[in-house]
């Protein structure tokens, strides 16, 4: 027995009955109409997402879109279904919180390049070695774009932004080495330009056991276009294919991959099966639902407020 279905035999939480249910479509996954710039790539990503739980044949609480502060991470608004719009930073810790109580929910997390490698990089990082089970894609523009433009930690040296008028001096961050070296079992990349790519490149990582990564460069029209042509055909770029020979096994394979210059290879770089901290704790998840099986969610609140007192 997974430490999946071991978990749902001893929640508290109800499971609907989904199977007499038809499946759902886009429309019924669509929620509010995304605002975003027009041109932005993470429209892209966003029809991606719905198109995969379409596919998946899953039911609006099945599902749950996790995300912190920035353009990408308004997906929570986009989405017909459980979601968090939570602090910068701060969505992994809080999608841990959802992925150990609830496995029977699949759990994605959307955010930027600064809330993934600035703001909150000191998360992802140990939410990486605790090998948690949830899919995180984190939507790349080498740009703050919700604030008008300033240096992010992927930003090239030599862009000039608000906080960079003669152009940044500083190296940007490699994130397919930091997610190496920081315990992903899963690790891909791919562009808001190439939709088959990245809906493959989704599944995949949904439908791996464990942290799983994705780096999707997705274009900010506003304040840095242009910034990806290199990476797409049409417009005299190139996008190339992770070697088939690759061993994605391989933590130094996958370094090497990642030293090509930009912009790089697309594809899975690195996939190993460990140990989740979702299986590692088990014992200790059943402990806690069981001793509140028999009690209302609101009364648990209750006994934490008069702690408080």
């Amino acid at each position: 027995m997974s430490a999946t279905e071991s978990i749902e035999k001893t929640s508290s939480v109800a499971t609907p009955n989904v199977e007499e249910r038809p499946p759902l479509t886009k429309k019924d996954i669509s929620a509010d109409h995304p605002t975003w710039c027009p041109g932005c790539g993470d429209f892209s990503i966003l029809a991606l997402y719905l198109k995969l739980i379409q596919q998946r044949g899953l039911h609006h609480e099945k599902v749950t879109t996790v995300a912190g502060i920035g353009c990408s991470s308004r997906f929570p608004y986009f989405v017909q279904a459980n979601g968090a719009h939570t602090i910068h930073g701060r969505a992994l810790p809080f999608a841990t919180g959802v992925s150990l109580s609830r496995p029977d929910l699949h759990t994605f997390v959307f955010g930027g390049d600064g809330d993934a490698f600035s703001i909150g990089g000191n998360h992802l990082n140990h939410t990486a070695r605790k090998n948690v089970n949830l899919t995180y894609v984190v939507m790349d523009n080498f740009v703050y774009g919700l604030t008008k433009k300033q240096t992010s930690p992927t930003s090239p040296i030599g862009f000039k932004s608000k906080t960079d008028l003669g152009g940044s001096k500083d190296k940007p961050i490699n994130p397919m080495k930091q997610l190496i070296a920081a315990g992903a079992t899963f690790i891909a990349r791919s562009t808001s330009t190439n939709p088959k790519h990245l809906l493959e490149m989704m599944g995949k990582a949904m439908d791996h056991e464990g942290f799983s990564v994705i780096e999707c460069l997705s274009e900010c029209v506003e304040f840095y276009k242009g910034a990806f042509d290199a990476s797409n055909p049409r417009k005299g770029g190139a996008f190339e294919l992770v070697p088939e020979d690759h061993d994605c096994s391989s933590e130094l394979a996958a370094y090497r991959l990642a030293d090509a210059p930009f912009p790089g290879h697309f594809g899975v770089y690195y996939q190993v099966s460990e140990p989740t901290k979702n299986a590692n704790e088990l014992s200790l998840i059943q402990a806690a639902q069981e001793k509140t099986s028999v009690t209302q969610d609101w009364e648990i609140l209750q006994k934490t407020f008069d702690r408080l007192k």
